[in-house]
């Protein structure tokens, strides 16, 4: 029952009923085509059989008597033999007269031959005799026939032979279509291996296309590519939980260091205020971590809402130099900006948050008395924001990664930051979640580059 639910199973039943229907019809085909070919040729030796009657009938004369036989016919010995019937092929003729009593007839004619009727057609077959007759003067029918069994049985064998040539190719036919429906099927049995697989946990396992380049080979292909990503957010999402597990250790560490050494012994006034200082600072990062998290978290579910509107990215950029200068001229970093107009759509309270934030890199992660330039424009249908800074830059072996929540570079880049690896993640978030992109270019010791890039309005 199970072979019958199969897909291979239904296929090779509708090819098998397929070839099957073929093969019936070109059997019935061909048994046809040879039963009139030899009903032709027997049909052709009657009409020369009959001519040769014919030709005797429009011979004979009264004077040869009143009943024309087999001898005043005058039919030669050769044209006698053949209506001799010695060899169970020959044939055997019957003439009638007008009155419809029978004048003559063959030794070999069969007992109680019916006399043809005139709306008769001229050809006819009783049983295993094929008879042809004519109405014609002196007499009033002539009948030629021949018994055609012989004729009849090779046409059963040959209907046998056409069978078991057609079992012999359905069988042969049969086992080819199961071989290429397992062949074609096969990238199946390979997708449901990886799918149980990756069930079990093996997310690294994928299926082999080196061999297929049908179909099946690009839904592969598709599932290859569905497992890679899959693999890929498994162990972004477990590197993400390490992390963030990671990140929030510290703080809690550094939370029940202080609480316990507070508790230890009595303290004064002064030191259950530095301590409860110092565990105020801890929890605000801790909470600054959360809501980053929590916000990453909205923004991967697309439930972050966007209060989309007509705004300028030009004076979006403005305002967070503005509001970064204080930062920049501390570390007596210039700002320098080249601000074009840039009208879009989008949420200014997230681009805010964006900008300031790649801002605040490009001053973190700059050199004493560098730059930090700010450029809008519009672009090919986009508008761009691009934040560069003279930095020492990021090495090629971390630049793909810089997206990566949590993840930081080398700690030649760090300058002392505390920061919890989530900025540049969650600025990229938001920028996707717009429909644009933010990438990032770099040359060690030279510096980098942030490009946000968003449609225009």
């Amino acid at each position: 029952m199970k072979f019958f639910q199969s897909i291979r199973g239904r296929l090779l039943i509708w090819y098998g009923l397929l070839l099957a229907a073929m093969l019936i019809g070109f059997g019935c085909t061909a048994w046809n085509l040879e039963r009139a070919s030899r009903l032709r040729q027997v049909d052709a030796e009657i009409q020369d059989r009959m001519s040769i009657i014919t030709r005797a009938l429009r011979e004979y004369h009264p004077s040869d008597g009143p009943n024309p036989t087999a001898m005043n016919l005058r039919l030669s010995a050769d044209d006698r033999a053949l209506f001799s019937g010695s060899d169970g092929r020959g044939c055997y003729y019957l003439v009638w007269l007008r009155e419809g009593k029978p004048l003559a007839q063959s030794a070999n004619a069969p007992q109680d031959v019916p006399r043809p009727d005139h709306d008769e057609v001229s050809v006819r077959q009783r049983g295993t005799m094929r008879e042809a007759f004519l109405f014609t003067p002196p007499v009033d029918c002539l009948l030629v026939g021949r018994s055609i069994a012989n004729d009849l049985a090779e046409l059963r064998k040959f209907a046998l032979l056409l069978t078991l040539a057609g079992a012999v190719v359905l069988a042969l036919g049969l086992a080819g279509g199961w071989w290429l429906i397992s062949h074609a099927l096969r990238p199946i049995g390979e997708i449901s291996n990886a799918a149980a697989r990756i069930a079990n946990g093996d997310l690294s396992q994928r299926i082999n296309t080196s061999q297929t380049e049908s179909e099946l080979g690009e839904l592969a292909t598709l599932l290859n590519s569905t497992f890679a990503r899959l693999d890929a957010a498994f162990t972004q999402q477990a590197r993400f939980t390490s992390d963030a597990a990671h990140e929030l250790r510290t703080p809690l560490s550094v939370l029940l260091t202080q609480t316990q050494a507070s508790l230890a012994r009595e303290r004064s006034a002064a030191e259950y205020r530095d301590a409860l200082v110092s565990n105020q600072a801890t929890a605000q990062r801790m909470r600054k971590l959360t809501e980053s998290l929590l916000e990453l978290a909205r923004l991967d579910a697309g439930q972050e809402p966007l209060n989309r509107m007509r705004c300028d990215l030009s004076l979006i950029a403005s305002d967070c130099a503005e509001m970064i200068r204080p930062l920049a001229d501390a570390r007596h970093i210039a700002l320098a900006m080249d601000l074009a107009p840039a009208p879009c759509e989008a949420d200014p309270d997230h681009l805010n948050q964006v900008v300031t934030n790649l801002l605040k890199n490009a001053i973190d992660y700059n050199r004493e008395h560098g730059e930090v330039r700010l450029t809008t424009r519009r672009e090919n249908g986009c508008v761009l924001l691009e934040v560069s800074d003279s930095g020492i830059g990021i090495s090629p072996e971390h630049l793909p990664h810089v997206f990566e929540r949590f993840y930081r570079a080398d700690a030649s880049r760090s300058n002392g930051s505390r920061g919890s690896g989530l900025g540049l993640a969650i600025s990229k978030a938001i920028v996707e979640a717009h429909g644009g992109s933010l990438e990032a270019r770099s040359e060690l010791g030279q510096g980098t580059s942030f490009v946000l890039r968003l449609p225009a309005r």
